[in-house]
């Protein structure tokens, strides 16, 4: 892969993905998840050249300069856009396809002491929200969201929604993702269920008392509480 080509493609997907871009030299100057992936790119290829320490060193720094750590061996395709990037971790054999978008404190880590494929493989156009942890050699489909603090240990199929610890499938798309914004939180909609029942029983109570009070004896009025953010 070009050098120079890869990171003008990482450019154009932060300038593409997140509306706070003001244009591609700003990019280039403040973003550290672009910094991470210029100098992942290099050590990359000083990696499939065979040269001993000097990638890991290279690495290292960019740990320091960027908060991102990315073993040199990883593998990722064009147009990544590593979102905030702080915290993030991406293991030796991960593999991470084209047009993929990570978030903050993500880690794509392994679960095997053995020399084999141990990290996850993201196919195209992944998303995977903050503080997530992808575990194992496993595979997320493409057009997949990972919702934010998702622990996910086993191959999601593609399309596919995925929240909770551990990771569940909650809603499948067949439209390309750019966001891991409104993301069902099937627990949340149980409990509105729950207050919507709740608040139609304390009507028909009132519509029945005789004192015309209606309300219940610990003060609840009925009304859905505000969805936690």
């Amino acid at each position: 892969m070009n050098w120079l080509g890869a990171i003008k493609s990482d450019i154009d997907a932060a300038q593409a993905r997140d509306p706070a871009a003001l244009g591609a030299l700003e990019v280039f100057l403040t973003y550290p998840g672009l910094h991470a992936l210029m100098i992942h790119r290099l050590t990359h290829q000083l990696h499939l050249l065979g040269l001993p320490i000097l990638p890991r060193l290279l690495s290292h720094l960019n740990r320091f300069i960027t908060g991102i750590e990315i073993h040199p061996a990883a593998r990722i395709g064009r147009r990544c856009f590593i979102d905030h990037g702080m915290g993030v971790v991406i293991g030796e054999t991960t593999v991470i396809g084209e047009d993929c978008h990570l978030y903050q404190g993500v880690t794509l880590g392994g679960t095997s002491t053995r020399r084999e494929k141990r990290h996850p493989t993201l196919e195209d156009r992944v998303v995977v929200g903050a503080g997530a942890k992808i575990i194992g050699n496993v595979t997320i489909g493409h057009d997949s969201r990972i919702g934010a603090g998702a622990v996910v240990v086993s191959s999601v199929p593609p399309n596919a929604t995925v929240v909770g610890v551990p990771g569940h499938v909650v809603a499948f798309t067949n439209t390309s993702n750019d966001t891991v914004e409104r993301l069902p939180d099937p627990e949340w909609d149980r409990i509105e269920e729950l207050e919507r029942r709740i608040a139609r029983l304390e009507r028909e109570r009132a519509g029945t008392d005789p004192a015309g009070v209606g309300g219940s004896p610990g003060g609840f009025d009925g009304g859905a509480s505000e969805r936690p953010s």
